[in-house]
């Protein structure tokens, strides 16, 4: 007998209605990536919502998309020019308290409270746009990102909203300055010499969690999957792909695990 998982995410319940509302903003992101002709995949626990369950899995509260950092301005400026009124691109340009530095699509008919984004101008529901880098191996990107993702966050104000000491906050920002040039020529050069060795081996920089690895081979050609009665660009071999990621993707977490990250009683959605 299948599990019933209504519980989570039955027809009405907060937790859907904010599943849809992101699965809105992915179909406007998709419809104006095709027409631009822009390479995208779902990915993370929306690619193994897609596979596992045809659609979210029911405890998730978030959708990720990623591309090519080569590819990034291109779908930044589409999406600036071309969103829907009711959606807005969100990245450290457009939002000064946006301290990560991928892009997001935020809804803004909704909100949606999370501790590290009370200051940003935008705090609705949201499609995270990741940019994914070419590295030269594991080792090499773990150091250099220790110190790329450190500083980066920090000088776009990461430390406003996560320190209460005024003193840490002007220590680890000076330190953050100093370090963040080095750190950045470091990503340049890796990403040309990851290029020229033809590994095929991508992640991203500056994202909190430095170890989700991706082969090249197991992306492209892209493919498409099923997603809510929708259908969404994806890696080829996704099977390949999530098993990197998380192993027996098929053996659901124990029900202690199945939580969102977002406070549910904290969203509003009009």
């Amino acid at each position: 007998m299948e599990e019933d998982f209504s519980k989570y995410n039955g027809e009405g319940t907060t937790l859907r209605k904010a599943q849809l509302r992101m699965l809105d903003i992915l179909v406007a992101i998709d419809e104006i990536c095709r027409k631009n002709n822009i390479s995208y995949w779902i990915d993370y626990g929306t690619l193994l919502g897609a596979v596992r369950h045809k659609g979210f899995i029911p405890w998730d509260d978030d959708i990720d998309i990623c591309v090519m950092d080569e590819d990034y301005c291109k779908i930044r400026q589409a999406l600036i020019n071309e969103l829907p009124e009711q959606f807005v691109f969100q990245d450290t340009i457009t939002d000064k308290y946006a301290f990560f530095r991928y892009g997001r699509v935020r809804d803004t008919h909704s909100y949606c409270y999370y501790p590290y984004f009370t200051k940003l101008k935008h705090q609705g529901l949201w499609v995270d746009i990741f940019r994914i880098d070419r590295v030269l191996s594991e080792t090499s990107k773990q150091f250099i990102d220790y110190f790329y993702r450190r500083s980066y966050r920090e000088i776009h104000h990461y430390g406003d909203v996560a320190y209460t000491s005024s003193i840490k906050r002007k220590r680890n920002l000076l330190i953050a300055y100093a370090i963040h040039p080095f750190a950045a020529m470091a990503v340049w050069i890796t990403k040309r010499m990851a290029l020229l060795s033809q590994r095929g081996l991508l992640s991203q920089y500056a994202y909190n969690y430095p170890s989700m690895w991706i082969v090249e081979r197991n992306l492209f050609p892209l493919t498409e999957l099923e997603f809510e009665g929708h259908k969404f660009f994806a890696p080829r071999d996704y099977d390949a792909h999530l098993k990197m990621r998380y192993g027996n993707y098929m053996l659901l977490p124990p029900e202690d695990k199945r939580t969102p990250l977002l406070d549910l009683e904290k969203i509003k959605i009009w």
